[in-house]
């Protein structure tokens, strides 16, 4: 009961947002569930006077149940499917995540941007925008405005992308598996990759859909390196901050580790689809909650006014990344 009274109030808060957050993501897909949420949130704490009474829930929703929609991702990862079909694309897929990274620890140290939001930009744009940043926050102790300002960042790209990349892919004369490729590695989230993939698909009478999509879920397998990573780097330069005693539990991602055991489940017992969607439905649903809880955190004026490092960065990012997905293109001959 004492979590309940404690928690109750806030949980249901972001429940309410995250209804109709979702329901518009259905409407507007370019757009998500989860920017919707955010949006909600920003505006709706504004009219908030006492947040007392929500703030132990909000704060539970934006942290458990974030993770809690990551683990719930693992089941829509079959990997033998992922890896059979996406391992051709694995060059391409290493290299665009590694120009990303990359070029976010250069914009971190040129701009002198947080670190925090550089890591979470850098991760968002190389592997599968709001999933990376949801798995990745918690490991690194982002703030819920760090997150948002990330989240808001990725959306603006991923509208861009979902828009242009098509005509672009038309112009530069791409084959049909070409743009199936540069969609799925220089798209940050499934989303944004689906509408272009099927923009493609209407322009050009193809079936790109898959294609896309298997080589989207192949970068989101990247989610497991880069947080067990950071989770190690997180640890090391806390111990050597004035001999503090660092517990390893605290810091090291378990739900990464059930992510992958989800994943694991999912491969070795052939889990259906009749299975798997339900809970990669609920595990988006958690996501666009747990958004809501970061809204409702997060000073919409502050984050406009220090917006524009970020935006820099990942506009940089996510120009490298299209350069570098479709100059290996051309490198292997896909093109």
């Amino acid at each position: 009961m004492g979590f309940v009274k404690k928690n109750g109030p806030g949980i249901l808060l972001c429940l309410g947002i995250a209804i109709p957050a979702w329901l518009l993501g259905k409407l507007l897909p370019v757009v998500g569930g989860p920017v919707f949420a955010i949006l909600i949130g920003m505006v709706l704490t504004l009219c908030i006077k006492r947040k007392d009474w929500s703030s132990g829930g909000v704060a539970f929703t934006s942290k458990k149940v974030l993770q809690a929609a990551v683990v719930l991702l693992g089941f829509g990862m079959n990997l033998t499917e992922i890896l059979e079909k996406g391992w051709q694309s694995l060059p391409v897929i290493l290299s665009t995540i590694t120009i990303s990274l990359v070029t976010a620890f250069v914009m971190y140290k040129a701009l002198r941007l947080q670190k925090n939001s550089a890591i979470l930009i850098g991760v968002g744009s190389s592997i599968c925008g709001g999933s990376a940043i949801a798995a990745t926050a918690p490991v690194i102790g982002a703030d819920d405005e760090e997150i948002a300002q990330s989240i808001s960042v990725i959306f603006l790209f991923n509208i861009l992308a979902a828009l242009l990349f098509p005509t672009l892919g038309g112009l530069l004369g791409l084959s049909d598996a070409g743009f199936g490729l540069f969609a799925g590695t220089a798209i940050n989230d499934t989303s944004s990759v689906t509408a272009a993939a099927t923009a493609w698909d209407g322009m050009h009478g193809s079936n790109t859909l898959d294609a896309a999509t298997i080589v989207k879920l192949t970068r989101t397998l990247a989610i497991i390196p880069i947080t067990l990573v950071l989770a190690l780097v997180r640890t090391r330069k806390a111990k050597g901050q004035g001999g503090q005693q660092v517990s390893l539990k605290k810091i090291f991602p378990f739900f990464v580790l059930f992510f992958v055991l989800a994943s694991v489940v999912t491969t070795v017992f052939h889990l259906p689809a009749a299975v798997t969607s339900p809970l990669k439905e609920l595990s988006k649903f958690l996501i666009i909650m747990a958004m809501a809880a970061i809204g409702l955190n997060t000073n919409i004026v502050k984050l406009v006014k220090t917006g524009g490092k970020p935006i820099l960065t990942g506009l940089c990012c996510w120009v490298c990344i299209t350069a570098v997905s479709l100059g290996m293109q051309a490198v292997l001959g896909i093109w």
